[in-house]
């Protein structure tokens, strides 16, 4: 039917034509079109007043200049009284007030009318709150002209009874369609996008009562077939499970043919209403027939006998002229503790906190003196327990009866305050904090910063804002920055993060970063740490521990070298000595001592090398639980008969990639360090597995991902505390008495590990023993045999050895001379050169040279790798022994030794040296 809403130019108002209006809007004004009740509402930024037919009346002389109108220009007058509760609603808070009363010009005179009105909220498409529905009753008449107990027994319907609007419906008939706003979707249980949607009339109903599903089919037909107005009531089951009863009010509007088109509507929520409606009845039947003093009575006993009165959490209550409660609902009692006879007993004030009568009297003087309705008064009311709770009062005069109600506000008194407490707090924490705190948006620009950017980088905040914020990054971070920007826009909270910026004043600090994305998805949250000191402590404290580490490095291995050197030299002037007495039978006790001397410094050096991971390893394919095997008898000789050896092998263990020796001799130490942490005696255990480390196990054990298999020697001894096991692998560190033992022992197995491309863990507990694990890669080909190396025998000259040619190169003279005794007593001629330059030209020369023995570390430009590689160029098939005290970083490629070179570590035993030339001249 024909409505003001459809012959507006709404073009020339702020919402733009009713085309390029959104769905919300558009049914919002559907269900004002077909509604009997005097309804508006307000959408946009403007408050543009929308209102239907039968709010005209409602406005007097301000329509039709009223409709588009922003809503405080409409309503100038009481703009001041109704603008809180419009806030409120825009706010998402629903408002229901009765019998308020405003002072109106709407008929070119002030007048005192009474209302009776609801503000529900609408929200847009994106659930933010556009605008607000009211639906307004004018109750001026209710209010002045009828008999008092009429309009008392309306007020108390209206306080306990009205109920709000709680969702909308739009019923296409022809496609049987529903569309529903989110308040119905929700208070249902359904989709609210199902709900935008359209749902079936089936979908709709199946929450209705089993009891009145019969009766509401009924009158939708009915309805449909007429035409017109619709109105029923009935039970729904809501999203918590319980049955309420609604009240649909619609209108359908029917085709030319007398088809059905449309079918829009509100749904009322009338739980409480029926719940009073009997009894509201027969008190308004009784009233009307009685006087004025009789009136009052009445309705005070429907109050105290209405079941609402019974049942609802409000305190509800009469207060007659003089302050005393006449009457009281149980709530007082279950909220506050008093009875209805204590209520009686005592003036109302004395309840009231101390601090909070003298505002209340007043209010209460006023009010008796006006007569007028009081709204929003709140105080703390005393609880028979003696605690307070905080109390919301509307109060409605009747002549000498004063009917209020009140609402427990306790919870959202200590939630406001706590909320104050948390945004005060926040607000000091933001102002004071040295943290650098703020926000900024993916688009690389600062939102918000808080003043500590200032105090520790000297920009002004301005200028931060205004620039992209990479500006202030040090450069080579940028990049990463960039990549935290890209998993904040990805949704991921990082922490953790370091980077550098850079003061106004150019210098660099350093930060670490907590960030998190905003739901929005186009900014994020962050809070900045200034690590630059501790970052500077930690360095400093590095540089201590690293040159602590060298100072007892040195100190121990001087120590132990002054003694071994004491040892050699000792032995040689005795043997000196005995040589000029003549006493040659006693040479070999000095000579014994001075190689076991020797011997014990090669050892020392081998594991300074093995910690250092600079240690000569040839690593191979190795079966090491043959290995084990094969060692097992002489480390049961070297623990001693006290100890008992005990193996747990698996079978098939994989091949490993190490140096046999030096496995060997770490093996053999982890045995001798298990001995001597059980005095008493026990048991030592060699384990081996097959292990695959997964990205965890990696992170924990500082290895890469892949196979693996380890060695595990564990023991039943005394144990070490957390402490000791910290420093356990620190080079001369020991707990055994001086002179059982140099220290190096576990920091050697820990080199080897190390250097062999794998790792070793300590597990010790004290009083239960320790587990000592070594973690060795995996090899994917078969183990290689050993090759048992040559005697003394090697040093005899053999037919194919003679006239072959050996270029020695050595810058120590003392190395040069024993080597050539030795390759001239094997029959070899030998040429020499004590630098890489002299031996470079030689290897270039047309010389015959068979053979190329050389150290490793050369004056002369070129070391002896380098050497080598130069001269094979030109004598690609001349083999090269090289002779190192350590492995330079050039020796091995990919951890093996090129065709034709191999590698001999000093000090060497001579039949070693014999063996390797005899075995490189046959090759």
């Amino acid at each position: 039917m024909p409505s003001i809403l459809d012959d507006f130019d709404w073009a020339a108002t702020p919402l733009g034509a009713q085309a390029r209006w959104p769905a919300e809007l558009r049914t919002t004004c559907a269900i004002m079109r077909t509604s009997s009740f005097a309804m508006c509402a307000t959408w946009g930024p403007a408050r543009t007043l929308i209102y239907n037919d039968a709010y005209i009346a409602l406005l007097g002389e301000r329509h039709p200049w009223a409709l588009g109108r922003p809503i405080e220009a409409v309503w100038p007058d009481v703009w001041p009284t109704i603008a809180p509760l419009v806030d409120q609603v825009l706010a998402g808070e629903p408002v229901h007030q009765q019998h308020m009363h405003l002072l109106t010009t709407r008929n070119g005179y002030p007048e005192d009318t009474y209302w009776t009105f609801s503000y529900s909220p609408l929200s847009d498409a994106s659930g933010a709150i556009a605008g607000f529905l009211n639906v307004a009753i004018e109750t001026t008449q209710v209010v002045t002209i009828e008999q008092p107990a009429i309009a008392n027994a309306e007020r108390v319907q209206l306080a306990l009874a009205a109920g709000a609007i709680i969702g909308t419906w739009f019923w296409d008939l022809p496609t049987n369609q529903f569309t529903v706003d989110e308040a119905f979707a929700r208070s249902f249980g359904l989709d609210p996008a199902l709900g935008r949607r359209g749902l079936s009339l089936q979908q709709v109903v199946e929450t209705v009562h089993p009891e009145d599903i019969d009766s509401l089919h009924a009158a939708i037909n009915e309805a449909i077939a007429r035409g017109g107005p619709y109105a029923h009531q009935y039970r729904v089951r809501r999203a918590d499970g319980h049955y309420y009863w609604l009240e649909a009010n619609g209108r359908v509007e029917l085709a030319a043919d007398g088809t059905g088109l449309s079918f829009p509507g509100v749904l009322i929520n009338v739980e409480e209403r029926r719940a009073i409606e009997g009894e509201r009845d027969r008190a308004m039947a009784r009233v009307m027939a009685l006087n004025a003093e009789l009136e009052q009575k009445v309705i005070a006993q429907t109050f105290e006998r209405g079941r609402t009165w019974q049942i609802t959490p409000d305190l509800l209550g009469v207060l007659n002229h003089d302050g005393y409660f006449e009457a009281t609902n149980p709530a007082w009692q279950v909220t506050l503790g008093w009875s209805e006879e204590e209520l009686a007993s005592v003036h109302f004030l004395e309840f009231v906190h101390p601090k909070d009568q003298p505002g209340t009297q007043s209010v209460w003087l006023k009010f008796k003196e006006a007569g007028e309705p009081a709204l929003g008064l709140e105080h703390r009311f005393r609880c028979r327990n003696g605690e307070w709770r905080w109390l919301s009062w509307v109060a409605v005069p009747d002549g000498r009866k004063t009917y209020c109600s009140a609402r427990d506000i306790t919870r959202e008194k200590l939630n406001r305050a706590e909320l104050r407490k948390r945004t005060a707090e926040r607000d000091r924490l933001w102002e004071s904090t040295n943290d650098l705190m703020g926000s900024a948006g993916l688009d690389g620009y600062f939102k918000t910063i808080n003043p500590a950017w200032t105090q520790l980088l000297g920009w002004e905040v301005e200028k931060l804002l205004s620039m992209p914020f990479l500006e202030v990054v040090v450069e080579d971070d940028r990049a990463d920055v960039l990549d935290l920007l890209a998993r904040l826009g990805q949704g991921e909270k990082v922490s953790g993060f370091t980077s550098r910026l850079r003061s106004r004043g150019g210098e660099a600090r350093s930060f670490m970063w907590t960030a998190a994305p905003d739901p929005s998805g186009r900014v994020f949250h962050f809070v900045g740490r200034d690590v630059t000191a501790q970052h500077m402590a930690e360095e400093s404290l590095r540089q201590s521990q690293k040159m602590e580490a060298i100072g007892q490095l040195t100190g121990g291995l001087a120590h132990d070298f002054n003694n071994l050197l004491a040892g050699i030299s000792g032995a040689l002037e005795l043997m000196h000595l005995r040589i000029e007495q003549g006493r040659f039978h006693e040479l070999g006790r000095y000579m014994g001592a001075a190689e076991t001397a020797t011997r014990r410094a090669a050892a020392l050096t081998h594991r300074l090398l093995a910690f250092s991971r600079r240690q000569t390893l040839l690593p191979k394919p190795t079966d090491a639980n043959g290995l084990i095997a094969g060692m097992l008898e002489m480390i049961q000789r070297t623990v001693g008969p006290g100890i008992r050896l005990e193996s747990d092998l698996q079978a098939e263990l994989w091949t490993a990639l190490v140096d046999a020796s030096q496995l060997e001799n770490t093996l053999l130490n982890l045995c001798i360090n298990a001995r001597d942490a059980m005095p008493g005696g026990g048991v030592i255990k060699t384990t081996t597995r097959n292990l695959h480390i997964d990205a965890t196990q990696a992170a924990a054990l500082n290895l890469a991902e892949g196979p693996y298999l380890s060695l595990a020697v564990s023991d039943e001894g005394v144990g070490m505390p957390a402490q000791i096991v910290a420093r356990a692998v620190e080079p001369f560190f020991t707990t055994k008495p001086i002179g059982e033992g140099t220290g190096l022992g576990l920091s050697m197995a820990y080199g080897f590990a190390k250097q062999s491309g794998g790792q070793m863990r300590i597990v010790s507990v004290v009083g239960e023993g320790t587990v000592v694990t070594l973690y060795l890669p995996r090899h994917s080909g078969a183990p290689q045999s050993d090759t048992q190396p040559g005697n003394m025998a090697a040093l005899e000259p053999t037919a194919e050895r003679r006239g072959k040619t050996v270029l020695v190169v050595d810058d120590e003279p003392t190395i040069r001379l024993l080597v050539n005794d030795v390759l001239e007593e094997l029959g070899l001629t030998v040429i020499e050169a004590s630098d890489s330059a002299a031996g470079i030209g030689l290897l270039h020369s047309d010389a015959t040279i068979d053979l190329l023995i050389s150290d490793v570390g050369l004056p002369g430009g070129m070391n002896g790798r380098q050497m080598a590689d130069a001269g094979r160029l030109v004598r690609p098939d001349m083999p090269v022994l090289l002779i190192t005290g350590y492995a330079e970083n050039s020796l091995l490629t990919d951890g093996q030794l090129a065709p034709g070179i191999t590698v001999l570590t000093k000090p060497f035993a001579l039949d070693a040296l014999a063996s390797r030339v005899r075995e490189l001249l046959a090759d």
